[in-house]
């Protein structure tokens, strides 16, 4: 099963060149910047409101069953061909019990281990013989199975995912198997030393919210799966419930037949999702640091990170942190042009940040030519937030960046699945099918004083952690401790909470 890179930390770590988008937005070409306009200070005048705008071009159907299973319908130009999505709203959030982290990725797989009525083997010939493509990946706050193909295969794939997603059946020896599988997936997207600074930064940032640990989990936790398999029977009894899921279709498909399709096939599943207490981080008061020593030769690293609020359609955090990220180190900005362009003291720069259910992180990643340069490029950080803090803001090239996130999400909706995915990402942390809309509508209202303030309030120095990685040879910053990987042993460092 795929997890999409823009869901990974990873780029924490190597910073790409690129201003951030939308979560999986088509990124535009980087463009040598041209030297900015004189910045202009920050005033507090309100911008005048505008109306309410949809940037979301297409209609929107929904429907929501006596069980509590929504479904979203949107009408795409794509004839005889249909995305259908499967949108859990659990994801490795949800993993609040000592010991067991990692299960909603690895639920993802056992997803596919087919039912009494469509074994696993049977499962995979239908979709394959009627020409439909599958997968699915796991995120901090949700996940999603997808579907793509022919629209006259739709009552297949309507009893396939309605009869997985209510009969799922597996035998603990299928279990021990696919969790061994975990494991060497975990040991090979791990020995990346890019996916490896991201686990050390979020052990390091979080003291007890889930979002401590990676979506994959901590090692030990998925050492221990095969003992797990009780409670992977209870995982799906959890979260696996109708009024949990979302259905996604866009496409050419018959919204009548296929609406009754699925109140005929999801209407006699039962149940409610449970109800948890997620530990709410507390506020940070003093700076984090971490340094991760890599055994082969590698680049050295630096990622600077600020704990910030959640992706809220009633609030405007989720527009800024999408605009501020580009606008303070993506391709156009000055630290960009500094570090990458003309002293070339870093490799890639670039913004840290997609939307979470719950706070989460902002922040910078650069991969650095020389460790001697650890200084110099966190002078240059540091000054771009400073002058940010003081009200320092290019009005001209904030608006430049707004618009470039709005065409870049425009410019994605290009296919069916791409639809399908942003509606998924918009939706998964926030529960709310207009959100792309509340996102765009804030993201036009915001001036550069919303900037500033947020700065103020967010960009500081108690509330940061800073993560850096050297490998053979390599000097790290002053002072930075090295990391300890986390223990089996639940109250200790680094054990899942």
């Amino acid at each position: 099963m795929s997890t999409p890179l823009a869901l990974g930390l990873a780029c924490l770590a190597l910073a790409t060149s690129s201003a951030a988008p939308p979560p999986k937005a088509k990124k535009p070409p980087a463009a040598k910047p041209a030297t900015p306009p004189a910045a202009v200070e920050a005033k507090p005048a309100p911008a005048p409101e505008k109306p309410a705008a949809r940037i979301f071009p297409f209609p929107l159907e929904e429907h929501t069953l006596p069980n509590g299973l929504k479904v979203l319908f949107v009408t795409f130009d794509s004839p005889g061909l249909t995305a259908y999505f499967s949108l859990v709203r659990t994801g490795s959030r949800n993993e609040v019990e000592p010991g067991l982290s990692g299960f909603a990725h690895f639920f993802e797989h056992m997803m596919f281990r087919g039912t009494k009525k469509h074994p696993e083997a049977d499962f995979d010939a239908l979709l394959s013989a009627a020409g439909i493509a599958k997968n699915a990946f796991t995120t901090d706050d949700f996940t999603a199975y997808h579907a793509f193909g022919p629209s006259k295969a739709l009552p297949l794939v309507i009893e396939l995912e309605s009869d997985r997603f209510q009969n799922l059946e597996y035998s603990e020896d299928a279990f021990k198997t696919e969790a061994k599988a975990v494991l060497g997936e975990y040991n090979k997207n791990f020995a990346d030393p890019g996916e490896k600074m991201s686990e050390v930064l979020l052990d390091t940032a979080f003291a007890v919210h889930p979002y401590k640990h990676t979506v994959m989990g901590f090692k030990p936790d998925i050492e221990a799966m095969p003992t797990r398999y009780a409670y992977s029977l209870e995982f799906f009894k959890r979260w696996y419930r109708p009024d949990n899921v979302t259905l996604i279709l866009v496409g050419d498909f018959d919204h009548a037949a296929t609406l009754a399709l699925i109140e005929k096939d999801y209407g006699a599943w039962q149940g409610k999702a449970s109800s948890i207490t997620i530990p709410q981080e507390p506020k940070q008061t003093a700076a984090h640091a971490v340094n991760l020593r890599w055994q082969n030769p590698t680049q050295p690293r630096l990622t600077l990170v600020w704990h910030t609020p959640e992706a809220r359609p009633d609030t405007k955090y989720a527009a800024l942190q999408n605009v501020l990220g580009p606008y303070l180190f993506g391709p156009t900005s000055p630290t960009f042009r500094d570090l990458v362009l003309e002293r070339q003291l870093v490799l890639g720069l670039g913004p840290t940040y997609y939307d979470h259910r719950d706070p989460n992180l902002f922040g910078v990643g650069a991969a650095l030519k020389s460790d001697q340069d650890f200084a110099e490029v966190r002078k240059a950080i540091d000054q771009a937030v400073a002058d940010l803090r003081e009200g320092k803001v290019d009005a001209a090239r904030l608006e430049a960046v707004k618009s470039n996130q709005k065409y870049g999400l425009l410019n994605s909706f290009d296919n069916p699945e791409s639809v399908a995915e942003q509606l998924v990402f918009a939706i998964g942390p926030t529960g709310q099918p207009d959100a792309l809309n509340a996102l765009f509508n804030h993201m036009e209202r915001l001036t550069a004083q919303d900037l500033a303030d947020f700065a103020k309030a967010y960009l500081e120095p108690a509330n940061s952690t800073l993560a850096t990685l050297v490998g053979p040879g390599q000097t790290p910053p002053a002072g930075i401790p090295d990391y300890q990987p986390p223990s089996a042993t639940p109250e200790k460092k680094g054990g899942a909470q």
